[in-house]
């Protein structure tokens, strides 16, 4: 799966130009938190919903509400965005795309091709992707169990599931407490708890968790 495929597109974009007050009320109007910086046809910056509140003065202020006002409108997006940019390609593998999010803390990323801006993938995106890996929607017996980290053992979980008549709604494999372990956890439909630790009695180190999920 590529970035391109989950990316949140057309861009909602802004524009250098654009007062702070009035990016704030497009943010809250198109239930976005950060929107890249576009002028003439290229991106120059990106500002987040943050950067935006932070330029708004403090409800402490001893400004009167006209004076805010006043002084609101004269900040415009040029002077909260930030310049330093972080994009990624359509073609990026989706597990990339969130090792650098995670690493650098960000909550999006602009995607580009041809080096032109054509979307933007978001922690909400990735949040989506996650639910579907580990079938969230679909109710089934949902396992999590730890096994010995060597050839061969994956493939012996998913040959005793489906020997017993189970079918996979998704599967994920985790960091163990060593490097000598993993954690595996899964969906699996047609069979029942009692069937399940049957099946895998032999294969897996322990159960951690079986329920209908």
């Amino acid at each position: 799966m590529f970035v391109g495929e989950r990316m949140s597109h057309p861009v909602i974009s802004v524009t250098p130009e654009t007062p702070v007050h009035d990016a704030l009320v497009m943010f809250k109007k198109e239930h976005i938190r950060r929107a890249p910086v576009v002028k003439d046809g290229k991106m120059i910056g990106i500002v987040s919903e943050s950067d935006l509140l932070n330029a708004s003065p403090s409800p402490v202020t001893s400004l009167s509400v006209w004076e805010m006002n006043y002084l609101i409108s004269k900040v415009t997006i040029k002077q909260v965005m930030s310049k330093k940019l972080i994009t990624v390609d359509v073609n990026t593998p989706i597990e990339e795309a969130a090792r650098i999010m995670a690493d650098k803390k960000l909550g999006g990323l602009p995607v580009m091709r041809s080096g032109k801006l054509v979307g933007i993938i978001t922690e909400t995106d990735l949040f989506k992707i996650f639910l579907e890996l580990m079938g969230a929607r679909t109710k089934a017996m949902r396992v999590t169990a730890e096994i010995d980290d060597k050839p061969g053992v994956l493939a012996r979980v998913t040959k005793a599931i489906s020997d017993a008549g189970g079918n996979f709604v998704s599967f994920g494999q985790f960091s163990g407490d060593d490097s000598t372990s993993k954690i595996v956890t899964f969906k699996v439909a047609g069979l029942k708890k009692e069937e399940i630790t049957k099946a895998l009695n032999k294969v897996v180190v322990k159960f951690w968790d079986i329920r209908q999920s």
